[in-house]
């Protein structure tokens, strides 16, 4: 058991985190007052706040930036990335070195703290993030409680209590509750410079792929708009009859918040019947592990997870070294992937499973975020190498990968 004082001096702290192990971190509170509980993890990207603290994978999580400066280029309405803001999914916390200034960026329309008010994420600031760091790497990921109080008051020993009873997220499904409540269309493309995000493809769409919405990130559905696609995205507990009856020409499983185990228990035979009908299968993240699972491996969870931009990767079918985004505390274990399920992609810095693909099949999965751009375009490839296999089922011509 362990406290700290924040190292800017404050004599009366407005925010504390409150670890299971009876460690409590002092620090200057902002975003909702109130507290929130959850694992803490650490990311090590420099940029994409906003985006990092919108990605639904992060329910349950209280998430440590690793980069001291967070909050310069203020917030907007555009970078947010969950499908469904007022389920206000993503992130329950933040942790940050420095305290926010005023916001400096064109494309700024708030500061990040009104942001965080509004989302109802508890944030504090003003801490040794690094020994955070440390602490989590040395230990593994924390449950932990994350409270903010203007007035400093807080009854600590309950605030120990909380963090000690929670369950952590083994054994945690979190993808009902953050995916849509029904199928939708989806027809936004991606960004472009000067002048925000398309409003669809035009003319008749190339394909039609049905997104099934674990928890999935707005930037996903983009890219695979930007293929020319129509896209219609699903909730996480569609059956595979509902899926089928919309005449996929592909199948995306989205990335998501939670213990994939969990989750299985009712997405598993959904992917299985959706491989017995032989419709192309792309996934990414918890898309990835359900994949995985469906075809017989297992998942594990993983002592820090990986959470950053700056990840290195290689895919084995081209040879290349991908820097990529990683949000995960789960991964597939490669060791259970049975004959014909081959490996396509590992990190290179432990060497874990990133992807798979069935032999034969127009079925694979990548563990990383390819949509992020850490690259920043590096992994845009895999899009189109999904298209193509849809493609390669029509009878048409494959587009370049690269």
């Amino acid at each position: 058991m362990a406290t700290t004082t924040a190292p800017w001096g404050a004599i009366k702290p407005t925010a504390l985190l409150v670890l299971a192990d009876g460690t409590v971190i002092e620090g200057a509170g902002l975003g909702a007052a109130g507290r929130a509980v959850g694992e803490v993890c650490f990311n090590t990207a420099l940029t994409g706040y906003q985006e990092i603290l919108t990605d639904p994978s992060y329910t349950g999580q209280i998430v440590t930036f690793t980069f001291p400066h967070i909050g310069n280029v203020g917030a907007n309405e555009e970078d947010v990335e969950d499908l469904v803001p007022a389920a206000r999914t993503g992130a329950v916390g933040a942790v940050f070195r420095a305290s926010v200034t005023e916001p400096s960026n064109y494309r700024s329309a708030d500061h990040l703290d009104a942001w965080l008010k509004r989302r109802g994420v508890v944030a504090m600031s003003g801490i040794d993030t690094r020994a955070l760091t440390a602490l989590v790497r040395e230990k593994g990921a924390q449950n932990a409680v994350i409270a903010h109080d203007p007035e400093g008051r807080f009854d600590v020993e309950a605030l120990k209590a909380e963090a000690r009873d929670w369950p952590g997220l083994v054994g945690m499904d979190l993808a009902a509750g953050v995916s849509c409540g029904q199928s939708t269309p989806w027809s936004e493309t991606p960004w472009v410079w000067n002048e925000g995000y398309g409003a669809g493809a035009a003319g008749e769409p190339a394909m039609h792929i049905v997104a099934v919405d674990y928890g999935t990130k707005r930037n996903i559905l983009r890219l695979l708009a930007g293929l020319g696609a129509r896209v219609t995205v699903v909730p996480a507990t569609a059956s595979a009859d509902d899926i089928l009856a919309l005449s996929p020409d592909g199948v995306f499983l989205s990335n998501g918040p939670g213990d994939p185990a969990a989750t299985a228990a009712y997405a598993v035979p959904v992917i299985r019947a959706l491989l017995e009908a032989d419709v192309p299968l792309f996934g990414i993240c918890l898309g990835h592990q359900l994949l995985a699972l469906a075809l017989g491996g297992r998942t594990v969870k993983m002592h820090q997870g990986h959470h950053g931009a700056n990840h290195p990767v290689k895919d084995f079918t081209t040879g290349k070294v991908e820097i990529v985004s990683m949000n995960h505390g789960f991964a597939v274990d490669a060791d259970s992937l049975p004959a014909g399920v081959e490996q396509t992609h590992v990190s290179l810095f432990d060497g874990s499973n990133c992807g798979i693909a069935l032999a034969g099949r127009p079925v694979f999965s990548v563990q990383h975020h390819p949509e992020a751009s850490p690259g920043p375009q590096d992994s845009h490839y895999l899009f189109r190498r999904f298209a193509n296999l849809i493609r390669a089922r029509k009878g048409e011509p494959a587009l370049a990968e690269r």
